[in-house]
């Protein structure tokens, strides 16, 4: 399976084992980052490989 582009909220929540306020948080968080490097963001998703990068994730 295609590992997707864009990770959701209760993706994120479930990644990291999260409350869904605690995930959104995050991709908020994220997404700050990203508009500050002139990067265009979603609301409510985050760039699959950026999140997996700040939080030093490797998936098997």
């Amino acid at each position: 399976m295609m590992e997707k582009n864009f990770m959701t909220v209760d993706d994120v929540a479930e990644e990291l084992s999260v409350s869904k306020s605690k995930a959104y948080k995050i991709v908020r968080q994220l997404n700050k980052e990203l508009e500050e490097k002139g990067i265009i963001t979603v609301a409510g998703r985050v760039c699959t490989s950026y999140f997996r990068k700040k939080v030093m994730y490797s998936g098997d």
